[in-house]
């Protein structure tokens, strides 16, 4: 054995920025998880809980329909333009700066929002909440991997689950409870409490993370801003506008297009892109984005679609249409810690799979549904799909990063973010689409039906309540007719929620079994 000769002082032990990180946080990890899953659930529940306070907001701030779809439109936009620029941010600023300015820029924008008096107000306070929200989610992931041991991470990522899940979940609910009981304001203020938490945590317990220079790739970030907006107003304002028979559809097509060609072109050949490309040579990572965005669609559209279908179809008041949801968030919550540990004794490429099944088996039963389900029916559908979402996107998480480098959690956090963002809002452009369209296709097929000639309709009860000779006759006829023909489109649209994810599950085969994750 040798030892230094006099004068001669060791090396210092050259350490990575992640190993930094977890040194420095490791003694306090459990306060800095809760922070992290308050913000996570502060930044998806705002996704959703908006929604059904709208009616209120349009009479309190004189908006028509398409005026107040931009409450939740302006929101949608800003957090996904930003979302590709939080790695560049992060590497600049630090990941605990960039933490407090985001809870703090998105606390003081809920409250402001609350506040607002009229609908050009709403529109950019509820912009800077999806600027200073859009961080919260990718930071929160790459707070978690660096954080915990390789061993430990699944479980972390198990718990960090479920606040992303719950968030959409539980908005529903929880705006129609402070919609009904106090007023719309209260779905912005109730960020404040929690938003004060998270801050008060993050700034007395996250260390500082290192930073370093690097020029912003402002030519990408343009692009893909166009692109994103450009798609998400086609996907917002198709439906009203008739789709690509209106001029503004077409130029906001032409427009997404173009952005997104140019940056996939920009990305592939600029030196210093806005987004590695070493994120996209990563088949792991490439697979996990096609599950996160088709796994997005069925989930999203699946919560949007269900609050009108027992509204609408099964005469239930907001409130209880609202609780009716509640349950898959409970779903989550007990299979989230079930999952986390045994996704690290087991091949987390099966426990995905078992989990697209069983997401798949959840919508075709759906489609056996009739407004008379029982809440019996419902609640262990809502709580499988539920469990669902945590056999599905905890081991997503695993293998998404456990190939790739260290330094590219946080922009492969970002990438993923979008990702789920996107495949929501086509997810439920499309399906809400679809059910319109075979809303008037059923429709059309048994008016055809109502006919004179037709014997249900002429004798005994049916004679005195549908008296074709009578406008009131025809227009209860009518009514029935409408009833049934969305019954029979929701039915269409939950066959097509399943046939969107059982092809899916061959993205499992393209998965390389995932190594523990490095530091």
């Amino acid at each position: 054995m040798t030892t230094p000769s006099a004068g001669t002082t060791a090396a210092p032990a050259v350490t990575t920025a992640a190993e930094d990180f977890f040194r420095a946080a490791r003694p306090r990890r459990s306060i800095i998880t809760v922070c992290v899953i308050l913000a996570t659930i502060l930044q998806t529940l705002d996704a959703t809980i908006a929604n059904v306070a709208l009616p209120r907001m349009q009479g309190a701030l004189s908006a028509t329909s398409d005026q107040i779809a931009w409450v939740l439109t302006s929101y949608l936009i800003a957090s996904a333009i930003m979302t590709p620029s939080i790695g560049w941010l992060v590497g600049r600023f630090g990941r605990r700066r960039m933490f407090l300015w985001s809870m703090s820029g998105f606390t003081l924008a809920s409250m402001l929002c609350g506040a607002a008096q009229t609908l050009d107000q709403m529109v950019i306070f509820r912009l800077t909440q999806g600027i200073c929200g859009a961080s919260l989610i990718p930071l929160g992931q790459s707070v978690i991997l660096d954080m915990y041991e390789p061993h430990e991470r699944a479980g972390a990522m198990a718990v960090w689950s479920v606040g992303i899940m719950l968030g959409p979940v539980i908005g529903p609910t929880l705006g129609a409870l402070l919609t009904e009981s106090y007023s719309w304001r209260y779905v912005f203020y109730v960020n404040l409490p929690l938003g004060i938490l998270g801050l008060l945590g993050i700034w007395a317990f996250l260390p500082r993370s290192q930073t370093h220079r690097q020029a912003f790739d402002w030519t990408g970030f343009s692009a893909l801003a166009i692109g994103i907006a450009g798609l998400q107003l086609v996907l917002d304002r198709g439906e009203t506008k008739n789709w690509f028979s209106s001029t503004e559809i077409l130029v906001e097509a032409a427009m997404s297009l173009a952005g997104f060609y140019v940056f996939a072109v920009h990305m592939w050949f600029a030196p210093k892109p806005l987004l590695n490309r070493v994120l996209f040579k990563d088949r792991n990572f490439v697979a996990c984005l096609g599950m996160q965005f088709a796994c997005g669609m069925v989930l999203n559209a699946t919560s949007a679609l269900l609050p009108p279908y027992f509204q609408g179809l099964g005469g239930y008041p907001v409130m209880l249409s609202g609780l009716a949801m509640a349950p898959r968030g409970l779903g989550t919550i007990i299979a989230s810690p079930i999952v986390g540990r045994l996704v690290g004794r087991m091949d987390p490429r099966k426990m995905m799979a078992l989990g697209l099944f069983t997401l798949a088996y959840s919508t075709w039963i759906m489609t056996r549904w009739t407004p008379d389900v029982t809440l019996t029916q419902q609640i262990p559908m809502a709580m499988l799909q539920g469990a669902t979402i945590s056999l599905v996107f905890v081991p997503l998480q695993m293998i998404a990063f456990s190939t790739l480098p260290p330094d590219l959690r946080t922009e492969g956090s970002g990438v993923i973010a979008l990702q789920r963002n996107m495949g929501g809002s086509i997810g439920v452009a499309v399906m809400e689409t679809e059910l319109a369209r075979h809303t008037q296709t059923a429709h059309q097929d048994l008016a055809s039906f109502a006919t004179p000639f037709n014997r249900a309709l002429s004798q005994g009860g049916a004679q005195t309540w549908f008296n074709l000779r009578t406008l009131p006759g025809r227009a209860m006829l009518d009514g029935v007719i409408t009833h049934q023909a969305q019954i029979i489109a929701y039915t269409d649209d939950f066959l097509l929620m399943t046939l969107l994810i059982l092809p899916t599950g061959l993205l499992v085969f393209l998965m390389r079994r995932p190594a523990p994750l490095g530091r």
